[in-house]
C-alpha cells in the first residue's frame, strides 16, 4: 500500500502577504477599474513594486518561479477586492512561464532585463507565420488578449507555413504551430471590449500585417519539445495551471457577488421589508386583497434572497 505524504496547501506566505498588502490599493480602484477599462497607472505601479507579475516568471529571468499553490492564493487574494485585476495577473502569470521556453537571452531581454515584462495574447482564428529567412513573417488578427493594454510584449499563436504557402507538418503529419512574441508597440490595436463585467481586462484585438518575428522569438508550448527549466512547475502542461486558475478566480468572483448581494439585501431590511407608503404610492401597482407589491420589486427580492444563492452555491460545487 502506498502511503501518502502530508500536503502543505497553505502557499508561500511571504508572498501571499504581498498580495495582501496591495489588496487594499486594488479594492479602492475597482469602481474606477470598470469605468475606465483599465488598470490605473499607479495600481500597476504598485503591482510591479510587489513582483506580482513574475509570480511564475523563472527565476533564471529574474522571476519569483512560485509554486502553483502559492500562486493560486495570491490570485485569490486579489479577486476578492476586484475581478479584472485579478484576471490580468493571472494570465500575465501563466504567459510569463514562456520564458522557460526562450533561450536564456531571448528571456532576458524580453523578461528579465525589465522589472515592469508582462506578456499578453489571445486567439486568433485567421492567422498564419510563413518561413522567411532568420524567422517568419506573421499576418492576422488575434482577440482577448487581456492585460494587452499595459503588456510590453503579446503573443500571436500561428500554425506555420513553408515558404511556398503549403502548411507545415511535423512527422506525424500534424500542422506545426508556434507563438511569435512581439513588442507591444508594433502591433495595431482595435477597441472591441465593451463589456457587461471584467472590463478592466481591456481584452481587445490585435493586428500584425506580414510582419518579420526572429525565430528565437517564438515558442512551442509543448513543454517536452523546447523546455530550458529544469523546475516542477515547468513539467507541467499548460492546460493543468490554466484549469486551476480558472477555477479559482470564478469561485472567488461568485463569493464576492454573493457578499454583495447580502449586503444590499440587509441594508434594504432583508427579504421580508416593505417598503415605506411614500415609495408605495410611487409603484405602478398597490398592495392591496388579493394583490401583492409591484412584480419588478418581487423579482429583486427573489433575486437577492440568500437561500436562493445557497442554492446555487450547491449546484454549482
Amino acid at each position: 500500500m502506498l502511503g501518502t505524504a502530508p500536503v502543505n496547501l497553505t502557499g508561500d506566505a511571504r508572498v501571499i502577504a504581498r498580495a495582501e498588502a496591495v489588496q487594499p490599493m486594488v479594492a479602492a480602484a475597482a469602481n474606477d477599474i470598470e469605468r475606465d477599462r483599465r488598470l490605473p497607472a499607479a495600481l500597476l505601479d504598485s503591482l510591479h513594486e510587489a513582483a506580482l507579475f513574475r509570480l511564475l516568471l523563472p527565476r533564471s529571468a529574474n522571476g519569483i518561479e512560485t509554486d502553483p499553490v502559492t500562486f493560486f492564493h495570491v490570485i485569490e487574494t486579489i479577486a476578492k477586492a476586484d475581478a479584472s485585476t485579478a484576471w490580468c495577473l493571472s494570465q500575465a502569470g501563466g504567459c510569463a512561464m514562456s520564458a522557460a521556453y526562450l533561450d536564456l537571452p531571448v528571456a532576458h531581454a524580453i523578461f528579465g532585463n525589465d522589472p515592469r515584462a508582462v506578456l499578453a495574447w489571445g486567439p486568433g482564428p485567421k492567422v498564419k507565420a510563413v518561413e522567411c529567412e532568420g524567422g517568419y513573417k506573421v499576418t492576422g488578427v488575434w482577440a482577448f488578449a487581456s492585460g494587452g493594454r499595459h503588456a510590453t510584449w503579446l503573443g500571436a499563436h500561428c500554425p506555420i507555413f513553408k515558404a511556398d504557402g503549403s502548411l507545415k507538418l511535423d512527422d506525424n503529419g500534424v500542422p506545426q504551430e508556434r507563438t511569435m512574441l512581439v513588442r507591444s508597440e508594433d502591433v495595431a490595436w482595435t477597441d472591441i471590449w465593451n463589456t457587461v463585467g471584467l472590463r478592466g481586462t481591456a481584452s481587445d484585438q490585435f493586428a500584425l500585417n506580414d510582419f518579420f518575428v526572429r525565430a528565437d522569438h517564438s515558442i512551442t508550448r509543448e513543454f517536452d519539445r523546447e523546455c530550458r527549466e529544469n523546475g516542477p512547475l515547468y513539467r507541467m502542461g499548460s492546460g493543468t495551471l490554466l484549469s486551476g486558475r480558472l477555477c479559482r478566480r470564478r469561485l472567488r468572483h461568485r463569493a464576492r457577488g454573493a457578499g454583495l448581494f447580502c449586503r444590499y439585501r440587509a441594508q434594504q431590511g432583508g427579504a421580508g421589508h416593505q417598503r415605506p407608503a411614500a415609495r408605495q404610492r410611487r409603484g405602478a401597482i398597490q398592495p392591496g386583497p388579493g394583490r401583492g407589491e409591484p412584480a419588478r420589486s418581487a423579482r429583486l427580492r427573489a433575486a437577492i434572497d440568500r437561500r436562493r444563492l445557497d442554492a446555487i452555491f450547491a449546484r454549482d460545487r
